[in-house]
């Protein structure tokens, strides 16, 4: 039994290899292009599937992607039948997410852009802010991320409350669950935070529709998936001052083209898909983990249900 690593970027044998080496001693680490018989291939470890994927490997159980992001690997037509695929979950990842969500959460609660344009303006406007009892913020996913986003926000004391696709309990989170109460939620929400699984429901979930429901001045932060958002519409919502910001982690096409108005609005903020980045050290025991219990005949904490999409 095998596990085949497969390279994509400049630091994956410098980084990821000796982690995965160290972490996965008891077996037989292999590194594309040297796969060697392709029956001893058991999992396949990396950022993407290659051509021929589906029918190359005949003993393969699992494919264990090195992102947490799993939609580029469901419905790709080299994805093995029979084989699971498993997401990465991992505390590096979990923590960046949390970090970026709390810094942008922290930055449009307490309006730190309006008093950035005060300051320029040499404007002295005093007035009472919020504390952060009397905020409410809203996830829109309730997963894994999402608790870790929740548990670092919560000893601040915000108002919090959370849609999922179905009924999911959290304590501290008045939560919401369905299309039908899709609306509801977001009439609520100050603060919007994104964590959803691009599957085929939630593309363009961001749109001028859903958009609108949020209440006047209301701010977005999305790092989970770029197709979730209509940009046209997020820019006319915020044009007409209906939402205030948005921060923006990933975007429709990445790298965001030079020439897209995102870069230049000045109620975007935009950062180049950096809030969650999985950390070789800790991904590297998640893999282990994943493949021992698999081994064990067990089931791996991130086994992704391909026919939901997560």
């Amino acid at each position: 039994m095998a596990i085949l690593f497969r390279p994509v970027f400049d630091y994956d044998e410098r980084d990821w290899l000796p982690l995965l080496k160290r972490e996965l001693a008891h077996f037989d680490v292999r590194v594309a292009p040297d796969a060697g018989d392709p029956a001893d291939i058991h999992y396949l470890v990396g950022w993407k599937l290659f051509e021929g994927d589906k029918n190359k490997w005949p003993n393969l159980k699992a494919v264990l992607p090195l992102s947490t992001g799993v939609d580029r690997f469901i419905g790709h037509p080299d994805f093995p039948d029979n084989a699971q695929l498993v997401r990465m979950i991992e505390p590096g990842l979990n923590q960046g997410m949390a970090e970026y969500v709390a810094s942008f959460t922290l930055r449009f609660h307490r309006a730190h852009d309006r008093w950035q344009h005060e300051q320029a303006q040499k404007n002295w406007q005093h007035d009472i802010p919020k504390l952060a009892h009397q905020r409410t913020i809203g996830f829109l996913g309730l997963g894994n991320l999402a608790q870790s986003c929740i548990d670092m926000l919560k000893p601040f004391g915000f108002q919090m409350r959370g849609w999922s696709r179905s009924a999911k309990t959290m304590t501290g989170v008045e939560t919401f669950h369905g299309n039908d109460q899709l609306k509801a939620f977001l009439q609520g929400c100050e603060i919007l935070i994104c964590l959803l699984p691009l599957t085929p429901e939630t593309e363009n979930i961001l749109n001028r529709d859903t958009l609108s429901a949020l209440p006047q001045g209301a701010c977005l932060i999305n790092p989970a998936r770029g197709k979730e958002i209509v940009d046209e519409d997020l820019i006319a919502l915020l044009d007409g001052g209906h939402l205030q910001y948005a921060a923006l982690d990933v975007f429709r096409k990445e790298p965001l083209p030079a020439d897209h108005p995102f870069w230049n609005h000045p109620r975007i903020l935009v950062t180049p898909h950096i809030a969650a980045v999985t950390i070789p050290e800790t991904g590297a025991q998640a893999l282990r983990q994943a493949i021992e219990t698999i081994e064990a005949g067990g089931t791996p904490a991130g086994l992704v249900d391909r026919k939901r999409g997560y």
